[in-house]
């Protein structure tokens, strides 16, 4: 049976009697008790029901994207349009945790993924299904050109600006890559203006740091990259969890962000082959996904 609303607000006549303020549309006889979620004709049995959804082809299923002026918005409508963005999130994080990305196609396209990396001494990881960074991740390996197109995101912490980047080829100098971003004249005017610390300020200035993977919490770390190298020089001997995250800094400002060899207290070796048991808590656990 289709959802039905109750009576409207009934009133009593001078007499003391109850009186509905609406009949039957169908039947047009009888005082109507419900009314149709979808049409909102009223209706006064079971039988009308019925009748009406034949008649108009009505399914009973109240429509949740149908407009309401502001006129007649009320707080139901305002619960009816919460529930409607709920019931939408969990469809959608049930699609991304649906058996398609479990199958051993998309399996064995991270598995060779991976391979690759490791050939071009890149310590690639992946993170388990329903991670922001998993689903982020839109890096890919071209056979034909033996190149990888990297998931790529930048951050800029002096001006509180991230830019995410899409299939960054992997001999692109990191120079170049940053080009749009802080150069004064190739930049963007929006970019320019955002990130204007970065551009009025000398070239030699710039430090482009990332983030050693598998450091204690309490004791991160970042190595300092080649602007002049390309990415793929810059990434070898390195463990990647899912994509790159370069952090450009300048050396003028302070920065709490402290370079591996650095730092008195140890020595300026790599710490990113150290156990993965000790692997960042916010990216959770890492996992093998072949």
């Amino acid at each position: 049976m289709a959802e039905l609303e109750g009576p409207e607000s009934p009133r009593r006549s001078s007499g003391g009697r109850k009186m509905s303020l609406q009949r039957c549309e169908t039947c047009s006889k009888e005082e109507a008790k419900y009314r149709c979620p979808r049409c909102m004709k009223y209706s006064c049995s079971l039988l009308c029901v019925k009748k009406h959804k034949l008649a108009l082809s009505c399914n009973g299923v109240r429509d949740k994207t149908a407009y309401v002026s502001v006129n007649e918005f009320t707080d139901l409508n305002l619960l009816s349009d919460y529930r409607f963005l709920e019931d939408v999130g969990r469809t959608a994080d049930a699609a991304a945790r649906h058996l398609a990305v479990h199958r051993p196609t998309a399996k064995r396209l991270l598995s060779s993924l991976r391979n690759k990396a490791q050939k071009c001494n890149i310590d690639l990881r992946m993170l388990p299904i329903g991670f922001t960074k998993r689903r982020e991740n839109s890096t890919t390996f071209k056979s034909t050109e033996n190149k990888f197109y990297w998931h790529l995101k930048l951050v800029f912490p002096h001006c509180h600006a991230e830019y995410t980047l899409k299939r960054v080829p992997d001999d692109k100098t990191l120079a170049d890559i940053l080009k749009p971003y802080i150069d004064p004249v190739e930049s963007d005017p929006v970019v320019c203006q955002r990130l204007k610390i970065y551009t009025v300020s000398p070239q030699s200035d710039v430090r482009i740091l990332m983030k050693i993977e598998n450091r204690r919490q309490n004791s991160v770390r970042y190595n300092e990259l080649d602007a002049s190298r390309s990415l793929l020089d810059n990434l070898k001997g390195k463990v990647i969890i899912e994509y790159p995250t370069l952090f450009v800094v300048l050396k003028t400002l302070k920065s709490d962000m402290v370079v591996l060899g650095q730092d008195a207290s140890e020595p300026a070796e790599s710490s990113d082959g150290e156990s993965s048991s000790r692997s960042s808590m916010e990216e959770g656990e890492i996992r093998d996904s072949s």
